[in-house]
């Protein structure tokens, strides 16, 4: 069952970094009988919400899967749906973002987002370059799995050209390879919707995890409910692996 997620007060020790896969707009969306892009531009503000929470908590690292390799499997009318809603938020929420001391960075294949699109979020990039508040990492065009053989390769053509050894690569030299490379690995992975898979997302680096399931929708995701995922978190018990 999806952990039950009573608000109170914050942790002292807040994880260092929360990855989210936000599942459940359409959900959302049709439980209203509306369209599926009305579930996106909800969820929208439980991004911003989402964001206030993690600065509060003095969290560092915030990754969202915003956007999977799988969803360009999606109708071509959602898809550009999504776009534009990418596109208008980064327009809308940069100069915010920006007076916050947030810093925003991205994931993923991101060569396969429309021009547009991309145009903007490298703008927005660029303008949050020098802040030094929350890291948010936006998973665009992503998959682990990608991310992984995209990794191989970068490892296979330096091996080719002899920068480096075959035998010397280790799993801290492979994780220099990964699209996360400048970043922690997540301390804590939160899903909602109530599903329980990890879809592609950050399997290298969720190793250690811990994971916290919330039945509510994303739309319906709120400031309350990632203090509370924070607050579980922080009654657990983490052994990597020792006794």
């Amino acid at each position: 069952m999806p952990v039950p997620m009573p608000a109170g007060d914050p942790p002292s020790t807040p994880p260092r970094h929360i990855a989210i896969i936000m599942d459940g707009n359409g959900r959302w969306a049709r439980e209203r009988g509306l369209p599926r892009r009305e579930g996106h531009r909800a969820g929208a503000e439980s991004v911003r919400e989402t964001v206030e929470a993690c600065k509060e908590l003095g969290v560092q690292f915030l990754t969202l899967y915003a956007f999977s390799s799988e969803n360009w499997n999606r109708p071509p009318e959602e898809i550009a749906a999504l776009m534009e809603l990418l596109e208008r938020f980064l327009r809308e929420k940069t100069p915010e973002m920006h007076k916050q001391g947030v810093r925003l960075h991205a994931i993923g294949r991101l060569g396969l987002l429309p021009g547009r699109c991309r145009r903007q979020l490298d703008r927005a990039i660029e303008t949050t370059s020098a802040n030094t508040g929350l890291n948010l990492i936006l998973a665009l065009s992503y998959g682990s799995r990608e991310e992984i053989v995209d990794a191989a390769k970068s490892l296979a053509r330096e091996s080719a050209a002899g920068r480096i050894d075959p035998g010397s690569i280790d799993r801290a030299l492979f994780a220099k390879h990964l699209y996360t490379a400048p970043f922690p690995d997540p301390d804590l992975l939160i899903r909602t919707s109530g599903e329980r898979r990890v879809s592609n997302f950050l399997l290298w680096q969720i190793s250690y995890a811990e994971i916290v399931i919330s039945s509510k929708n994303w739309p319906d995701f709120k400031h309350a409910d990632l203090i509370a995922a924070v607050e579980e978190y922080a009654r657990r018990n983490r052994r990597f692996g020792a006794v």
